[in-house]
Formats: structure tokens, C-alpha cells, sequence
């Protein structure tokens, strides 16, 4: 091996550095130039990143959100309609007969069958139509085609308001009736009237409804039930007694039956 001196470094002396070409900076100034710049070039891109996100935010946020509009057509109310509940038609009051004129010839009723009586009274206009018993019993008209009428209370042939209440005095087909219709009982001024005779329904109707009665059959001990079928024979307190609001005790038969 040879050693040559003018290759080979010597022994002890440092290695020659290359000479720098004139203007360029040294090898430790490049770097520090190079990292700071790439470390700005670094926060710089940063900050764009945020500012372009913060904007679309802000543009993301600055647009109004979407309306909704709700649209409600009122329906048109009907003529003559309210909210409120309407009124309660009043009542129309019934015409009299001065207001239509409606009047008509009262008809002859007596003799004819109670039913037919009242067919033929409404045929003439007359609808307010009532009945009684004759004998004073007061017994109910039932079955109108069973009773006859033996009086009338608006005369025949008489022109009236068809508003007129027509009554009819009536007994049964196979009764006779009367010369006059029986007077209803009663006990005026407090004194009591003469039941023998009557029914005892019409005795008991003619005594105040507090009254205490007993009526008891006079012949067999029998159940008085239909009032009207009996006749009074016998009565305490007598007639023309005052009465005090004493008990009233009646003895009874039936009608075609004599008293004891």
C-alpha cells in the first residue's frame, strides 16, 4: 500500500469544507428558513379550513328556515243559522171564533146513540165534546155505543162558536130517561146533605175528600166494589147534621134491590 499525500487527509488537521458559492447562505441558515416556513404554510391552511367552515355555518345558519302556512276556509254560515241554540218556537195561540168566523147550528142530539152523537156533532165542527151520567150515579160513558143521550146542554138549533164545549146528559140503552138531569151532591154550609137514594160514588164525591167512610151491604154482608151500582138506604150523621169532620157511615143495596 502507498500513501499519498495530496489525496489522504492528514493525521490531526480537520477535513477542508468545500468553498460556498458566492450569494448562496450556508447549509444551518436554509434550514432555519425552510421550518418556520413550512410551519406557517401549515397554521395558514388551518385557519382557511376553519374560516371556510365558520362561513358555511354562518351562511347554514343565516338562512331562515321554511315557513309553514296552514290556510283555514271558513265555510259560510246558512241564512237564518246562529251559533246559539234557536229559540223554542212559541206556542201560537188558538184562534177563537170572533178571529175565523167558525160558527155552526147546534143539531138535535136527544134520542140518538151517544157515539153517533159525537160523530155527528165533530161533522159539524164541534170537537171540545163531554158526557155525564143522567141518573146522578156517576158512572163513566165507557163504551159510547152502550149510552143513549137525554139532554144536551146547548140548545138545539141554536148558532154557536164551533169552540163551544158541548155536553150530554146520557144512561144506558135499556134505561129510561129522566124528566130532568139529577143535581150533583154537595154539603153546602158545612151540613149534610140527604144521600138515600143516590149512588154511593156520588155520596162519597159530595163529602170532603178527608172524610173517613164505611159503607157496609145491607142485605147479605156483600163487598160494596163498583160505588156506582149501589144505592145509599140509610146514612149516620143524618141529613142536615154539621159536620165536624166526623166519620160517615152508609148502608147500601144495589140498584134493582129494595132497601131493608
Amino acid at each position: 500500500m502507498s500513501w499519498n499525500n495530496e489525496t489522504q487527509p492528514q493525521w490531526g488537521q480537520p477535513p477542508v469544507q468545500p468553498p460556498t458559492p458566492p450569494g448562496a447562505q450556508p447549509g444551518w441558515a436554509r434550514k432555519r428558513v425552510v421550518i418556520p416556513s413550512a410551519v406557517g404554510l401549515f397554521f395558514i391552511g388551518v385557519i382557511i379550513g376553519s374560516a371556510g367552515s365558520g362561513g358555511a355555518e354562518t351562511v347554514r345558519s343565516a338562512t331562515p328556515a321554511p315557513k309553514v302556512t296552514v290556510t283555514v276556509t271558513a265555510e259560510p254560515k246558512q241564512a237564518g243559522t246562529s251559533d246559539d241554540k234557536p229559540a223554542e218556537p212559541k206556542e201560537k195561540a188558538k184562534p177563537t171564533a170572533e178571529d175565523t168566523g167558525k160558527e155552526a147550528l147546534v143539531p138535535n142530539f136527544v134520542g140518538m146513540g151517544l157515539q153517533s152523537a159525537q160523530d155527528t156533532a165533530q161533522s159539524k165542527g164541534f170537537y171540545v165534546l163531554s158526557s155525564h151520567d143522567s141518573l146522578g150515579r156517576g158512572r163513566l160513558q165507557a163504551l159510547d155505543r152502550n149510552w143513549k143521550v137525554c139532554s144536551q146542554n146547548i140548545k138545539a138549533g141554536k148558532t154557536v162558536s164551533t169552540e163551544t164545549k158541548l155536553d150530554f146528559g146520557a144512561v144506558k140503552l135499556e134505561e129510561g130517561c129522566p124528566a130532568k138531569d139529577a143535581e150533583p151532591l154537595e154539603a153546602a154550609g158545612g151540613k149534610m146533605p140527604n144521600l138515600v137514594g143516590k149512588s154511593v160514588k156520588a155520596a162519597r164525591g159530595a163529602l170532603d175528600s178527608g172524610t173517613s167512610v164505611t159503607v157496609t151491604d145491607a142485605a147479605e154482608g156483600r163487598m160494596v166494589l163498583m160505588e156506582s151500582n149501589w144505592k145509599v138506604c140509610a146514612q149516620t150523621p143524618s141529613p142536615e147534621a154539621e159536620l165536624k169532620g166526623q166519620p160517615v157511615d152508609i148502608t147500601a143495596v144495589k140498584f134493582e134491590e129494595d132497601c131493608p
